[in-house]
């Protein structure tokens, strides 16, 4: 399953689109709650649809409904902050 806890994605929808968060909690098949955290992303702690989310290969581990302190702490020892902090440009060809 690629919609797991830790792992990074992009949201290609919604007001957030192009911004890299992370999935802390799987609610069902078709949701996952995300977090940027907010500071580094500018994605506030919200459930997600999985259709509006892109999986890149990229995973921190951190535990199930891990605070947005606990986010940052695994970002920062994966050295991934950087790399959060880059918006992506989504194509709207791509997501038809």
């Amino acid at each position: 399953m690629i919609e797991e806890i830790g792992r990074i994605a992009v949201k290609v929808s919604g007001r957030e689109a192009g911004k890299r968060c992370v999935i802390v909690d799987v609610i069902d098949k078709n949701f996952v709650l995300v977090t940027g955290p907010k500071e580094l992303t500018g994605v506030r702690r919200r459930r997600a649809n999985v259709k509006h989310l892109a999986f890149t290969p990229h995973k921190i581990d951190i535990k199930k409904g891990a605070s947005d302190e606990e986010v940052m702490k695994a970002l920062e020892a994966a050295g991934l902050t950087e790399y959060m902090k880059s918006k992506v440009k989504v194509e709207l060809e791509a997501l038809a």
